[in-house]
């Protein structure tokens, strides 16, 4: 049996590679792995050699100690991969397929799969609705920054690529099906993002990169982004966003010098959680900085995105309140405006069949778009360093030596 490596948190502000058992058809006890879960059977998984395996924001946030991740966590949700073992229930998914896996783990059995909302999956987390790979209060399924992973119920979750070559030849592309491009996706559908629209895009990482990018395949007429990192603003107007400097002041103003008015049609939060103030503010934490100042651009009857991560625990919180995620929100001004809101999880599902459509057919690059960089598996600490700093990069792990 072959060892396993993978990628792990050890505490605020580091990672690091360590030794991992190889993956087998039952979920073992470890950190963050929910007692209810462990001797959990997987008779309908797949073991898979990983391909690719994406650093994000949201695991930023854990490796910042923003949250409450235990030790020696194994890392990632964003997985592409070779299926190398199949259980005795898999029948569909055969080895060799190359797969993309949704960050969300569901079951397809339980009624909010049937109904599409597998970001809510009921069977797949003790705690509470909806599960992910290698991400606190998730339920302890092991993440996918390592050589080897175990996927459960890999028939329902597995998206697999119609041809090998063609798939490995644009791997970087699809990549991104795992979670940012349907969660941008995501943010820029819920946002109401149809042909004309004028969409306003909160955060240039990854995700909000990434959600421009849907945007403009859903055929807006302007997109917006906002930021304070001119690295990532620079990044956004390569492939055709207009931008705005967020530390010259709110939104609003800047966005009236772009289309004549103080408002869009959109709007989507890729910021979450650690939000900052804008202006003066621009260097101080002020966690519902984001969503007051979209309800106050957002034109009246529209809608919010939100695709950035919100949660109940974080230690770092600026006060009481926001290390149990509650924020001084302005709801009478959505209320006022009949603005909606979507919130959580992306279902992945959802998306991502059409999107890798997409990507196979030349409409679309969003490697190119987030400007995708391959690296060793043992350079994912200075991925993780790098990209908290505000590198305008999207860090693509390559552990079994697949990406060129």
């Amino acid at each position: 049996m072959p060892g396993n490596r993978a990628v792990a948190y050890k505490g605020p502000g580091e990672v690091e590679v360590i030794d991992i058992d190889y993956p087998t058809f039952e979920l073992k006890d470890g950190p963050g792995v929910n007692p209810a879960n462990v001797g959990r059977k997987v008779p309908h998984g797949a073991i898979l050699r990983t391909v690719a395996t994406n650093i994000c924001g949201s695991d930023q946030h854990m490796v910042r100690g923003r949250t409450t991740a235990p030790a020696n966590l194994v890392l990632g949700h964003e997985i592409t991969g070779e299926v190398i073992e199949t259980g005795p229930d898999v029948e569909f998914i055969k080895v060799g397929d190359i797969v993309s896996v949704p960050f969300n783990i569901a079951c397809g059995r339980c009624r909010n799969c049937k109904e599409r909302k597998t970001g809510i999956c009921l069977n797949v987390n003790p705690d509470r609705p909806g599960s992910a790979y290698g991400y606190v209060d998730m339920g302890g399924w092991v993440g996918g920054q390592a050589e080897f992973v175990l996927v459960p119920y890999a028939d329902w979750n597995l998206l697999k690529f119609p041809d090998r070559d063609q798939a490995l030849e644009k791997i970087l592309d699809l990549t991104m099906l795992s979670d940012i491009f349907p969660t941008g996706f995501h943010g820029a559908v819920t946002a109401g993002v149809g042909v004309g629209s004028t969409v306003y895009v909160a955060g240039a990482g990854p995700v909000g990169l990434a959600a421009a990018t849907g945007a403009m395949l859903l055929g807006a007429a302007a997109v917006i982004v906002g930021d304070m990192n001119e690295g990532r603003l620079a990044q956004a107007r390569s492939f055709g966003c207009e931008t705005i400097d967020l530390t010259k002041g709110e939104p609003g103003e800047q966005i009236e010098q772009i289309l004549g008015v103080p408002e869009v049609d959109c709007a989507i939060d890729a910021v979450g959680f650690e939000a900052k103030g804008h202006g003066a503010d621009s260097g101080h934490e002020a966690p519902a900085t984001v969503l007051n100042s979209l309800m106050d651009i957002t034109a009246a009857g529209g809608a919010l995105g939100i695709p950035g991560l919100y949660v109940t625990g974080d230690p770092g919180g600026i006060d009481e309140a926001a290390k149990k995620g509650a924020l001084s929100l302005s709801l009478g001004t959505g209320w006022a405006k009949s603005l909606s809101f979507t919130t959580g999880q992306c279902p992945v599902m959802r998306y991502n069949f059409g999107l890798m459509r997409a990507i196979l057919h030349d409409k679309v690059s969003i490697a190119k778009n987030v400007n995708a960089t391959a690296i060793s598996l043992d350079d994912a600490p200075r991925g993780y360093a790098e990209f908290d700093a505000g590198a305008a990069t999207k860090y693509v792990l390559n552990p079994n030596g697949y990406l060129s």
